[in-house]
């Protein structure tokens, strides 16, 4: 088992606070307010407004990648679907995202997440 030396320690430490720094400067998508409402309703106080946004960072991820998954779905179900009626997929080139493809990126995604937690 690798132990990290005090110098690496120092590094990831140094790469932390950096970061963190950084979050003061950096607007997230969702709002500060919106996320303290949120982080408070689950009994959780946090006056550091760079958590907040950490925690923002973490949630606009998370929604980015069940977006972008159910978009795939979405895809490639239409796909499947148009291809009797190619005149059709000419003219309508609109997707319909269901809750279909939605709870199946969801789920993708969450596996996902709860793999990096639990490998």
């Amino acid at each position: 088992m690798n132990h990290p030396t005090n110098e690496g320690r120092h590094d990831d430490d140094a790469a932390l606070s950096d970061f963190l720094a950084s979050l003061m400067d950096y607007t997230p998508t969702i709002p500060d307010e919106l996320v303290e409402h949120y982080v408070a309703k689950s009994g959780f106080q946090c006056p550091d407004v760079r958590l907040i946004r950490l925690v923002a960072v973490a949630t606009q991820k998370f929604i980015t990648e069940v977006a972008t998954d159910a978009l795939q779905h979405c895809k490639a179900r239409q796909t499947g679907a148009v291809k009797d009626k190619r005149d059709k997929q000419q003219k309508d080139k609109r997707l319909t995202l269901t809750m279909d493809d939605l709870s199946k990126a969801l789920r993708e995604v969450s596996g996902r997440c709860l793999n990096h937690l639990h490998p």
